[in-house]
């Protein structure tokens, strides 16, 4: 018998797959890839073609978590990734949500990178 978590990993790397296999970044429209681990939340701006990270966040590295909830830190980290990808003369991207369902801290961290100007 499978473990209820061994599963969900499962279904969260289909997903992933499922995901990758359509969203693909390029120079003019690259891909923004979130992870999310159990306490912070990452995310990169990627050209595919090239094979180069252009712009990368996380709430670890900002301090962005600190005395705040996770879901607030991911609004702020996307918000911070944002004007980063902006800044770096992108204004188009598309979002791989890494495998997890588009809820929570993903959309908070989604929504963080929609205000400031980037759109997907």
């Amino acid at each position: 018998m499978i473990s209820k978590v061994v599963h969900r990993k499962n279904k969260r790397e289909r997903r992933r797959f499922r995901i990758r296999g359509k969203v693909v970044g390029d120079s003019q429209k690259p891909r923004l890839s979130v992870f999310r681990s159990n306490r912070y939340i990452y995310g990169q701006v990627i050209d595919d073609t090239a094979g180069k990270t252009l712009v990368d966040v996380s709430a670890l590295v900002k301090g962005t978590h600190k005395g705040v909830s996770k879901l607030a830190a991911a609004k702020k980290c996307g918000e911070e990734l944002g004007k980063l990808t902006i800044k770096a003369g992108i204004t188009k991207i598309g979002f791989d949500r890494g495998g997890y369902k588009y809820t929570g801290r993903v959309k908070g961290f989604a929504d963080g990178v929609r205000s400031a100007g980037v759109k997907f």
